[in-house]
């Protein structure tokens, strides 16, 4: 299963097969998954600082190659470093590219110029993508709720963007780039779909982000030019960002996944936004409207919505 910030893609074991073997969670199972909430609401406006000292590609490459690095070094440790099987490398291509690569880039140049609370609703705003798509390329079931569901979640995205209507300039672009990073994402979902990998989701993780990394590098020195000096502030963000806000993340995602039902975890992930959101304002002071509350609020419902089908 996510994603601003390193969220993995499900893998293929089903959630009813998963919650059959699942014991009751425990108090620090709902800790984990508060945690995991937290840090990666809090992980938008770091994010939104970050690549404010450093460029925003660059920043993508320097999270992804560290938290491949700790991930790697967590495996090694484990015992179970091993190289993605030939089934599941096409897979892993797809995840990092799409999913990491181009979702990080886009997400980060758009911070560069939107706020980061807003940002987030809209780059979360995933599953309202995936609906459409899988019903297209997979010729999944698209339900009345569902095309509900897409529909008011459609309507939340455009009431959040609504105030870049008025002329077309770069918070349109902003915008844009943030629903791209979006669809990227579900196209990987769609595309993994049904693929039962031979691997587990965390010993693959590390894989997927060194691929991020490498297709990240080339890009941000024909953008950006060289990796300019990294300021304390940079590098304080880049702390957080990458060994926590992904490669602890990506694995306290997995490890809560094998504690949770789907629709808690679903549900749980929902908030993450709408807590980014509070946390933007009271730190960057973010200014929350009656229209951005709605857009919010609508395209919650839409997502919930979707998500609630497909799990019903």
């Amino acid at each position: 299963m996510r994603s601003t910030c390193g969220r993995p893609v499900k893998d293929s074991e089903s959630p009813a097969a998963a919650s059959a073997g699942a014991v009751a969670p425990r108090p620090r199972d709902w800790l984990l998954l508060l945690s995991l909430v937290l840090i990666w609401a809090a992980s938008w406006p770091v994010i939104k600082i970050g690549v404010g000292q450093i460029p925003p590609i660059w920043y993508g490459c320097l999270r992804y190659a560290i938290a491949a690095l700790i991930l790697f070094g967590l495996l090694t440790a484990r015992g179970e470093f091993a190289l993605p099987p030939p089934s599941d490398l096409p897979f892993v291509v797809v995840s990092g590219a799409l999913q990491m690569a181009a979702y990080s880039a886009l997400t980060g140049l758009a911070l560069t110029i939107l706020p980061p609370g807003r940002a987030s609703v809209l780059a979360f705003s995933t599953p309202i993508v995936v609906a459409p798509l899988a019903a297209w390329r997979l010729g999944e079931d698209l339900n009345p709720r569902m095309v509900a569901g897409v529909l008011i979640g459609c309507a939340g995205t455009a009431v959040i963007a609504s105030p870049s209507f008025t002329a077309i300039g770069k918070q349109t672009i902003a915008y844009a780039m943030l629903m791209t990073a979006a669809t990227a994402w579900a196209v990987t979902i769609v595309t993994v779909r049904g693929h039962r990998f031979a691997s587990s989701a965390l010993s693959l993780a590390p894989w997927q982000m060194l691929i991020a990394a490498i297709l990240l590098l080339p890009m941000a020195v024909s953008v950006e030019g060289t990796l300019p000096a990294i300021s304390p502030l940079g590098a304080a963000t880049l702390v957080y960002v990458a060994p926590v806000a992904t490669a602890f993340a990506y694995w306290a995602v997995v490890e809560a996944g094998r504690r949770f039902a789907a629709s808690t975890m679903s549900m749980a992930l929902l908030a993450t936004p709408g807590i980014g959101l509070l946390i933007s304002a009271a730190v960057l002071k973010e200014p929350i409207n009656a229209s951005l509350v709605m857009g919010v609020v609508l395209t919650a419902a839409g997502i919930r919505l979707t998500i609630a089908t497909k799990q019903g």
